[in-house]
């Protein structure tokens, strides 16, 4: 099996619904769907889950995990990943969706073109903001300051399922489990990030890591994890960047929907000139 597809939800009722049949729609079809359940209690999501099991009776691709409480998002992914048995990994938060039927197979296509590969993969696209209605242009080359500023969010990524059964999410960090995560895949994991100009889904947005109390913890874990990974000297120069170019204001541009999707735009053109002259390097 190719693809592990798994969503975790809480009381997430209609938007369980509509994030699994983006999952159905696929054309591709060698996937399997975890749903693994933080033991909900409202009424409508019950009934999902419960469609789901019956589904399930006559689609063994579906596995619907109830009764297992969890302590947050990323110890429910941790515990649903234990049922995965695809080589690839993917993670669908409820409210976000495939953006299109042949997302699967645009990424499949990705994959056999590295099968012979000996470091584990993983392969990130784009995806779309639904607050702002733009396309979020994930960086085509992942070096240290990208690990640093701009990583592509879980949304966009297939892990090399082998790299979530080394080393599961550390839950001691609320906001920021999947940067760190991605950061000890490509310190540490050996892993290969490849970039795929595919947009994978329709990011909702607007959740538990975007409320005001959680964008300050999300601050305060970002500078304790890069200061696990990447030198001294080497944080305190990006910082300096970092307000060398009015980080603040461009992360104002980038989440205003006036102005998102100029700013989206803007950011492509120059990955593709950067792009294009470490290739003229090379």
């Amino acid at each position: 099996m190719i693809f592990s597809i798994i969503v975790v939800c809480l009381n997430a009722g209609k938007k369980l619904r509509e994030t699994v049949e983006s999952i159905r729609l696929q054309t591709e079809q060698d996937y399997e769907i975890i749903v693994k359940d933080g033991i909900s209690s409202d009424a409508v999501t019950i009934r999902v889950l419960e469609q789901l099991e019956k589904d399930s009776t006559h689609d063994s691709r579906i596995k619907v995990v109830r009764g297992e409480k969890d302590l947050g998002i990323y110890d429910g992914m941790n515990q649903a990943v234990k049922y995965a048995g695809g080589d690839y990994i993917y993670f669908l938060n409820c409210g976000d969706r495939f953006c299109d039927r042949q997302v699967l197979s645009g990424v499949r296509q990705e994959i056999e073109k590295r099968r012979k590969e000996k470091a584990p993969c993983i392969f990130y696209g784009n995806i779309c903001e639904q607050l702002t209605g733009s396309m979020v242009q994930s960086n085509p080359m992942i070096d240290d300051f990208a690990c640093y500023r701009n990583l592509p969010c879980h949304q966009a990524c297939f892990y090399a399922a082998d790299l979530l059964r080394r080393r599961a999410f550390d839950t001691r960090y609320r906001v920021r489990a999947d940067y760190e995560h991605f950061l000890w895949c490509y310190y540490r994991g050996g892993a290969m990030p490849v970039y795929m100009a595919v947009t994978v889904a329709f990011y909702e947005g607007g959740g538990f890591s975007e409320t005001g109390a959680n964008r300050k913890r999300s601050k305060r874990e970002h500078r304790e994890i890069v200061s696990n990974y990447m030198p001294a000297g080497k944080v305190l120069w990006y910082r300096t960047i970092m307000l060398l170019t009015l980080a603040p204001l461009r992360t104002w541009i980038a989440e205003n929907p006036a102005t998102a999707g100029i700013y989206q735009s803007l950011k492509k053109k120059l990955y593709r000139a950067v792009r294009g002259s470490e290739k003229g390097k090379a």
